[in-house]
């Protein structure tokens, strides 16, 4: 499954994650391997149809949920385009001032119109290309 992110720090950041609870990328299944695969090249041909973003980064960390008291990690990857020069979507300027660098993880919301209008965009341009709900 594909989600938009909530920070929209790097414009068109997306979640993907596995359709059953999985804790170690050892436990995904060949099967889940070549879908992830599909999704890979899905989600890089859609934005470079819709934004251009000069590269992409994946990520796939699971440091966060041991903060908590009972830890339950799940798989998911964060899809995060990056843009070596500035980007507008709905008005908003979105700048990378870490591109060529590892993103720092500071969150940006945009107004929730925008947001719905990102959601809407992207899932035309997935569509498009072939993922499926």
């Amino acid at each position: 499954m594909v989600y938009l992110a909530p920070s929209q720090r790097y414009l068109g950041t997306c979640v993907v994650v596995l359709k059953r609870h999985c804790s170690n990328l050892s436990q995904v299944k060949n099967e889940e391997w070549i879908d992830f695969a599909q999704v890979v090249q899905i989600l890089e041909e859609s934005l470079e149809q819709v934004f251009q973003p000069t590269l992409y980064n994946w990520s796939c960390y699971k440091n966060s949920t041991f903060r908590k008291p009972n830890p339950n990690p799940e798989i998911h990857w964060h899809f995060i385009p990056r843009y070596q020069n500035p980007v507008y979507f709905e008005g908003i300027k979105f700048q990378d001032p870490d591109f060529g660098y590892i993103p720092r993880p500071e969150k940006r919301e945009i107004p929730s119109t925008a947001m719905k209008k990102l959601a809407l965009k992207l899932k035309k341009a997935f569509t498009s290309k072939g993922l499926k709900e």
